[in-house]
């Protein structure tokens, strides 16, 4: 974790400041960002977030990502990212991933990150699992169609966006379809210090009682200083006395490539204009308190920039917080800031136009007295406490929200009561309505004979009428001709294809399996004893590693009820025997898992070698199932101790784990593997895991959102970047359920009903009175 100091003092020569109240749950903010020694007003900004929030909340503590280049180095106190490495990204992303950040702040501007505008921070922020808030200092009118699709992907991924104007937030809700209720427009954040100090300051730099122009910042093409240079022969007609002051070293970016040339051509200018004489060139990067002390000195600010999408300029923030008469061309912040008579704004490239406003305010010391003052006021309201006090808002916004507790208690079976008709379960939902659209598919049905062979919320009649609806299903669905089950129907009851994939057929022999076993209705048994048979007697060519991790559980199952049964031993010995050699053929070092990749139900192929070692007397496979559930559950865990599952966004990425899409049946996988882990060697970190991924679905997750509810039995489709996804489809809405029994099983008897250790154990979220 890299740490940066936020307890600094107050601006220099006194501040206003009143001390805000803390909050006392302390939050950690990852900040990604240029960063100093890099001189840049965006390595700034982001010094002065550290700083002045730091100071005013000190609950806050920032680590830092600093952007470098293959030439510099951030320093020690930081991380760093290089912007051309591609390596660089992911690698931070993870060490981010692997620390208990509570949000990730990106500072977003072009010409920061590497590739084309860029692009190459995408991949960093698909990786990133905290809240992701994006300040966009600059917000394009006219994006090119690399940087929309950039601005487009960074703005899908947000919880929150800063920007610093009310137009950028219109851009970006018209350009980029980004949803105002998440955008916070933040001003500029600027210091706070007495007002109408100049000739103290002026005395000091030896000026007098000169009237000074100054523009500061780096220096750099596009800055329109040659409008001043070229302004300075017609304001030195009346104010012959006049001194402008240019303070800054030249951009080191512009630097690297051509040296010191644009700074000699702007003297040339001057020179041959006659006006070298009144220009005091500052050459050299100043820290903040030297630069607000050059600037005190001042009575006229300008900024001359020609480039009028500019969103944001910190220089002109300082300005008027210090109360400067600023003249500036009508780009977006200087339009926006010095409105209502702040300041006064001429035309881009206008040398007449900077000498008419400039000569208009020194022949008239009211007028520029009182531009000063109008300046001073509205610089109130962006002062660094006020900032601080805006962005400390934003962050708890953005962070997830605190789980609160309450018993464990068996989810209502109206959740599937509303998804299911005389056919079955229905697929999809929109929001909590059934989407008759997608119709039905086997692998919902046959979980939900699987619940209902377990249930106890229903009564013997209700039970075996649901049973006999999936059943029912399940029978249909079955092809002789093929030896397979179908998988998707449509509403018409007209099935769309003759063979269903593998892993459906495989969740089907377990299903029949599992109800051979448990439905309390003997005739129902009788017809999953004869129908397993059949399918398994087909399922000797199917081998894809899930597959046959739901055969093993199933043969493994089977075996519980037909010791001697020839065909389910040889099935498990089969399945567990393959998932074992892919295991040894797939691990190294740091990767104890079946297949390059992880995808989704992970924790079924464990499951199956723990299922297989039990019933068949491997203590090896037994083991080897142990070691690599708990592989997948740490992996599974953050530094938090909250859930994480595998994201459906990084299945089948090698060696990767992306955090979104987050979906509950990773979190019931878990939790059943948990609980069979538990059943053979009674260890109370299964309970830990299996607490982890129950707590999941009731706001111990990434964005604190409660997924399930208890008193509905619903449950939504998962997590996303944004937040919850709000539909509420039937695999979610089964996993949620059959979360519930497993979690029972991980629980001792004498616990499971009393209320001191289900508080404790069980910080299950209701959140309460309504489903969320």
């Amino acid at each position: 974790m890299f740490f940066a100091n936020d307890a600094p003092g107050e601006d220099q020569q006194g501040s206003s400041i009143v001390t805000f109240p803390r909050r006392q749950a302390e939050r950690r903010v990852t900040i990604i960002s240029t960063y100093p020694p890099r001189q840049c007003g965006l390595a700034t900004f982001a010094a002065d977030v550290v700083e002045k929030v730091g100071h005013y909340f000190d609950h806050i503590k920032f680590d830092i990502w600093a952007m470098t280049s293959d030439t510099d180095s951030a320093g020690g106190s930081v991380g760093e990212i290089r912007a051309s490495d591609a390596e660089s990204y992911r690698a931070a992303a993870a060490a981010i991933n692997a620390t208990p950040t509570d949000a990730v702040w990106l500072q977003h501007e072009f010409g920061i990150y590497g590739g084309p505008d860029g692009e190459m921070i995408i991949d960093l922020v698909n990786r990133i699992a905290a809240p992701l808030i994006v300040t966009f200092h600059t917000v394009l009118e006219n994006p090119s169609d690399n940087q929309r699709r950039i601005i487009d992907h960074l703005v899908s991924r947000c919880s929150r966006i800063m920007v610093m104007s009310p137009l950028s937030r219109e851009r970006l809700m018209s350009l980029h379809h980004a949803p105002r209720e998440i955008i916070d427009v933040i001003e500029h954040g600027a210091p706070d210090r007495p007002f109408g100090r100049e000739a103290k300051f002026k005395a000091e730099r030896g000026l007098g009682n000169r009237p000074v122009l100054t523009t500061f910042g780096l220096l750099g093409r596009g800055k329109g200083l040659e409008s001043v240079i070229e302004a300075l022969p017609a304001i030195m007609k009346t104010n012959p006395d006049v001194c402008y002051r240019i303070v800054g070293a030249t951009h080191p970016n512009l630097v690297a490539v051509e040296g010191e040339r644009y700074r000699d051509e702007l003297m040339a200018i001057a020179h041959q204009l006659g006006v070298a004489h009144a220009i005091e060139w500052e050459n050299r990067f100043l820290d903040t308190g030297e630069l607000l002390d050059q600037l005190e000195a001042c009575d006229i600010y300008l900024t001359p920039y020609p480039n009028l999408q500019q969103s944001t300029s910190g220089t002109l923030s300082y300005a008027v917080a210090l109360g400067k008469a600023v003249v500036s061309t009508p780009y977006i912040h200087a339009r926006e800031l010095l409105a209502d008579g702040v300041g006064l704004l001429i035309e881009p490239q206008s040398a007449s136009g900077i000498a008419n406003a400039v000569c208009s305010l020194l022949a008239d010391p009211d007028a520029l007295a009182a531009l000063k003052r109008r300046a001073y006021q509205r610089g109130r309201q962006t002062i660094w406490p006020r900032f601080a006090d805006a962005v400390e808002l934003m962050i708890e916004r953005t962070v997830a929200r605190p789980l609160s507790k309450t018993a464990l208690a068996q989810p209502s079976f109206d959740g599937v009561r509303r998804m299911t008709d005389s056919t079955g379960m229905l697929q999809h939902a929109i929001g909590t309505i059934p989407d008759r659209r997608h119709g039905y598919c086997l692998d919902d049905n046959v979980r939900a004979l699987m619940l209902v062979n377990v249930t106890t919320a229903l009564d013997a009649s209700e039970q075996t009428d649901r049973s006999t609806i999936h059943a029912s299903f399940i029978q249909h669905a079955w092809n002789p001709d093929n030896g397979r089950f179908r998988n998707f129907m449509g509403f018409d009851r007209q099935w769309l294809e003759d063979c269903g994939s593998e892993d459906s057929n495989g969740r089907a022999i377990w299903a029949l399996a599992h109800t051979a076993v448990n439905n309390p209705d003997k005739h129902i048994r009788d017809w999953a004893t004869r129908l397993y048979d059949e399918a398994l007697d087909h399922s000797a060519d199917l081998d894809s590693p899930r597959t046959l991790a739901f055969i093993t559980l199933a043969a493994a199952l089977m075996l519980q009820a037909r010791p001697a049964h020839g065909p389910s031993r040889l099935a498990a010995h089969r399945g567990a025997e393959i998932l074992a050699h892919l295991l040894e053929q797939s691990r190294r070092p740091d990767w104890t898992w079946f297949e390059a990749v992880l995808a989704y139900d992970n924790p079924r192929m464990p499951q199956a070698l723990i299922s297989a070692g039990s019933a068949l007397g491997r203590t090896d496979w037994l083991e080897t199932g142990l070691d690599t559930l708990r592989w997948i559950c740490e992996r599974q865990t953050t530094a938090a101790g909250h859930f994480r599952p595998i994201g459906s966004e990084g299945f089948g990425m090698p060696y990767a784990q992306m955090p979104f899409d987050q979906q509950p049946v990773e979190a019931q996988a878990t939790l059943d593997a948990c609980a069979t882990a538990f059943a053979v060697d009674g260890g109370q970190h299964w309970r830990h895991f299996g607490l982890a991924a129950w707590n999941w679905f009731f706001g111990a997750n990434d964005r604190g959102e409660a997924l399930a509810h208890t008193a509905s039995g619903l449950c939504r489709d998962g997590i996303n970047p944004r937040g919850a996804n709000l539909n509420c489809g039937a695999e979610s809405i089964l996993a949620f359920q059959l979360g519930y029994h497993s979690m029972v099983a991980l629980m001792p008897d004498e616990d499971q009903h009393s209320g001191d250790a289900v508080e404790d154990l069980k910080k299950q979220a209701s959140r309460a009175t309504a489903y969320p």
